[in-house]
């Protein structure tokens, strides 16, 4: 995934005192990405902002929600993901990128919507267009 390294600071939800002991987390801001689509074409996307939240009822596991900007349509869209310190020989004592669907306590859910909105994240969608109606219509 690149090169990581740890930024303190606005990346943080309100729970972000960490283990001494734990591994650098990585950081995704500015990264581009390229993914598959469905359909077998690539998609880029920006990470324009994250946050990062410890799992309140974990040892060992960190939740990420991403801003995301895919290039191509200038979209933005989000994702959840999580990182977990590594337990394989392969992967032991690092950040290794949740593979399976996040399972999320209330709790953390909350305080990481609450600091979306407090950044601004969520904007109104664009009101449709007013067609001009007949005279009578409703």
């Amino acid at each position: 995934m690149g090169s990581h390294r740890t930024v303190k600071g606005t990346r943080f939800s309100g729970n972000h005192i960490l283990p001494a002991n734990w591994p650098e987390l990585p950081n995704n801001l500015g990264k581009t990405r390229t993914i598959p689509a469905i359909d077998g074409r690539m998609r880029h996307f920006l990470i324009e902002d994250e946050i990062i939240h410890r799992q309140s009822n974990s040892e060992r596991k960190i939740i990420v929600f991403q801003k995301m900007r895919f290039i191509e349509e200038n979209r933005v869209e989000f994702r959840f993901g999580y990182y977990m310190i590594g337990l394989k020989p392969k992967a032991r004592g690092r950040w290794v990128w949740g593979q399976f669907c996040l399972l999320i306590p209330q709790e953390d859910l909350m305080l990481i919507l609450d600091e979306a909105k407090r950044r601004k994240w969520f904007q109104p969608p664009a009101a449709p267009d007013r067609q001009e109606r007949a005279p009578g219509s409703r």
